[in-house]
């Protein structure tokens, strides 16, 4: 049974009125999105600027680094240069693939000249070089200085989706500094509070290949504020032009 014309003019006449009101709703959400993208671009700009700064700063010994802290200052990817002792009995082992190849960065503690600890992350070794038996050149004796780009802690373990770590099996998958001294036996009050990555100075043999560190913030919000802009645009030029054929 086909509907009567008199009942379809009214449905349509409500659409479109119901349409109009939603509009402009419609339109506010759009454009508040590319301005959140806009507020977005600005403050990734200026992240990017600062770790470009900080990353090509004059190195920072470990005291710098600690006054940068107590400064409230950011000290991730600072660069630093740090020399003492590794031990390398202690090393910790966090999972990891570097240039297609699976294996672990080695985190060795670096006994400081003042008796504390900083844990640096001398860089990759593959899978089957996990132990130190299989890499005798790897492990440097005497005072060795070290420079790098100083990291910052985490507080926690980064996501649901992370595994625990293995420390029967000496496995991060997680870099917990607490875990990772206590582990080894090391005083908590004599670990640096942040890590060192090593920079690619050549190594005895070949390993462990520093350098691994890689400073790469994406940086695609322009593109998603004019998308929100432009679907703000379309939609508008779509509802004017419905406008226009409704009144011609």
């Amino acid at each position: 049974m086909t509907e009567p014309a008199s009942t379809k003019l009214p449905r349509r006449a409500t659409r479109f009125w119901v349409g109009l009101v939603l509009l402009p709703i419609a339109l506010a959400v759009l454009v508040s999105l590319g301005t959140w993208q806009v507020k977005r671009l600005y403050w990734k700009e200026q992240l990017i600027a600062s770790i470009e700064q900080r990353s090509h700063a004059e190195p920072l010994d470990p005291a710098g680094i600690e006054a940068a802290m107590a400064a409230g200052e950011p000290i991730d990817y600072r660069t630093a240069r740090a020399s003492g002792r590794f031990l390398h009995d202690r090393e910790r082992h966090f999972f990891a693939t570097f240039k297609g190849r699976s294996g672990f960065y080695l985190y060795t503690p670096l006994e400081l000249d003042d008796g504390r600890y900083l844990f640096v992350n001398r860089g990759f070794v593959p899978y089957d070089q996990k132990e130190p038996a299989s890499r005798p050149q790897s492990l440097v004796t005497g005072n060795q200085q070290v420079t790098g780009l100083a990291r910052e802690r985490l507080s926690e373990r980064p996501s649901s989706i992370v595994p625990d770590n293995n420390e029967a099996d000496n496995v991060f998958y997680w870099k917990d500094l607490d875990r990772m001294a206590a582990s080894v036996g090391l005083p908590a009050g004599q670990v640096l509070p942040f890590f060192l990555d090593a920079d690619a100075t050549p190594v005895p043999g070949g390993l462990p290949m520093g350098g691994v560190t890689v400073i790469d913030l994406p940086n695609s919000h322009l593109q998603y504020a004019v998308t929100w802009y432009g679907l703000a645009l379309a939609l508008l030029a779509v509802s004017i032009f419905a406008w226009i054929r409704r009144k011609s």
